[in-house]
């Protein structure tokens, strides 16, 4: 969330023409060994054998800061010590400690001049929350833009500002930003709403009372089954950020602090006296990710991080264990293979140009919970050297949908921030694997979000060029039976070596990926 992400809206362009292709990386290799050998390393036999063991019983569902996920790191750091690639971080240990706590879900109320709005109502927090002001600041969509600031001659600093979805419009119709009728990345309710909370934080503002039917009913409805089920928030801690508040808020209490807030976007203080009190009581947890890592020959200084996560769901209530052979097992598995290709290729002479960080993450299933520790608290290597993000999460199982045609791969991201990059990938796939690269999830549109449903958006959000492989759901998604027996290897095999030789080009190029 520290940087702004930009939404491309250039069409297709090539690639710089003085660019190394795929084909004159693997011509100018220093060695008779070129990336095909190196790839075929990537074995079913191996990653079914990894596999069989990740995804086993023993390992307990992998259920973050559990035993299982304890058991789940030790057998990754053991099979990069086996490889002999060392540990990323400087001081040898594989593991990155990743602080995070347990919310309980908060009691408490939200009080407007005197009148209380209880939770779970009219207002909705995952947070305790506890202060008064006796004004808020109203800045209408919240939007910064190049084009349009909800911020300008107004200083929030150290106040609760109040603003809501949306976004500008001008007298003829058309979209103030896009200068047309169509809308603009401030309308995606998702990212929309990361973007304008962190704005609202990086101008100093203690909290945000967001105005927005569409996130309001799905945050209720998460809200509600929290409460039904009597549990809690997992979170990172990060005892150097400041205390923040985000509240969510429905038509009626918007309408309490601004009657006239359909239609009225003028920034504005409101002196509209407004109490938080609402307590919850937290638990810490501790957990790990483990990163890897091969130095780069000729710029050892710029990473490319391919990163896959090692938790699942654990135990349910009646005691059946949640093994998530393709939830994450299928891409951590193929993230050791992969590792152990480059790794033949350092050994042969042929490394990577560029360093390559292999990132196992922690707490994915509990919100992405290991790469936002990553990448907004303690990135091991600099987000600002990092070329790409590879990520991988599923890709061992056919998508219902897609049965009876099932070379493919759903990729999603790849053209989100740098078209070099999806360029590259589909030169990548044309030359070496001819896999069908289906972009059905990439829409902007898509109802399943799966653009913000995995590690990849922590790096995407840090303006960081990404792709996410993907193989969609199916019906063992979250279930016991999503087991070993059901991956299909000759379909991992593949997928694997295509993330290889896409890293490999990443890796070999003469320039950086170009973010535009």
């Amino acid at each position: 969330m520290k940087k702004t992400l930009f939404l491309l809206v250039a069409t297709a362009i090539s690639c710089n023409s003085s660019q190394k292709t795929v084909k004159d990386v693997a011509t100018e290799a220093s060695t008779a060994a070129s990336e095909i050998t190196f790839a075929e390393s990537i074995t079913e036999t191996e990653l079914k054998d990894h596999l069989y063991i990740y995804a086993s019983d023993e390992f307990e569902g992998r259920e973050t800061g559990q035993p299982g996920q304890k058991k789940a790191i030790d057998y990754i750091k053991a099979e990069y010590e086996k490889l002999g690639i060392p540990a990323a971080k400087t001081d040898g240990n594989y593991f990155q400690e990743v602080p995070l706590e347990i919310s309980k879900l908060p009691k408490g109320k939200l009080s407007v001049n005197g009148t209380d709005f209880p939770i779970g109502e009219h207002v909705l927090t995952f947070t305790a929350a506890n202060t008064t002001a006796d004004e808020i600041v109203y800045v209408g969509y919240g939007i910064e833009d190049e084009t349009y600031s909800s911020y300008n001659e107004i200083d929030v600093n150290g106040k609760i500002v109040l603003l809501k979805a949306g976004e500008p419009k001008k007298t003829d119709g058309n979209f103030v930003i896009s200068g047309t009728n169509e809308t603009s990345i401030w309308s995606n309710m998702s990212e929309s709403l990361t973007k304008r909370i962190q704005i609202a934080v990086d101008k100093g503002a203690i909290g945000v009372l967001y105005y927005d039917t569409g996130n309001f009913s799905r945050f209720k409805r998460r809200f509600e089954s929290m409460k039904l089920n009597n549990s809690g928030r997992m979170e990172v801690v990060n005892d150097d950020a400041p205390e923040f508040y985000s509240l969510f808020i429905d038509q009626e209490l918007a309408k309490k602090l601004l009657p006239g807030i359909e239609t009225d976007s003028e920034t504005k203080v409101l002196s509209e006296k407004v109490v938080l009190s609402f307590e919850s009581s937290n638990d810490k947890i501790g957990s790990e990710n483990v990163a890897a890592m091969i130095k780069g020959s000729e710029k050892p200084d710029e990473y490319l991080v391919l990163s896959s996560h090692l938790d699942h769901i654990g135990i349910t209530g009646d005691g059946e264990i949640n093994n998530g052979a393709d939830d994450d097992g299928s891409g951590t598995v193929a993230l050791l293979e992969i590792a152990e290709a480059f790794k033949k290729a350092a050994d042969a002479g042929a490394g990577p140009k560029r360093s390559i960080l292999f990132l196992h993450v922690t707490g994915e299933e509990k919100g992405l919970l290991g790469s936002q520790y990553y990448t907004d608290v303690d990135p091991i290597v600099p987000l600002a050297n990092t070329v790409a993000n590879l990520n991988i999460d599923m890709i061992g199982r056919i998508d219902p949908e897609r049965e009876g045609d099932r070379n493919y791969i759903y990729l999603i991201g790849s053209d989100k921030l740098s078209l070099e990059l999806h360029n590259l990938s589909e030169e990548v796939n044309k030359k070496f694997m001819n896999i069908e690269l289906d972009y059905t999830y990439n829409d902007e549109n898509d109802p399943n979000r799966f653009y913000y449903r995995s590690d990849h958006y922590n790096f995407a959000k840090n303006n960081i060029p990404i792709i996410f492989y993907f193989n969609g759901t199916h019906a063992d998604y979250h279930k016991p039976s999503d087991t070993p027996d059901k991956i299909n290897y000759d379909l991992l095999e593949n997928r694997s070596r295509l993330v290889f030789y896409t890293a490999w080009e990443i890796a070999n190029r003469d320039k950086k990926l170009k973010v535009d």
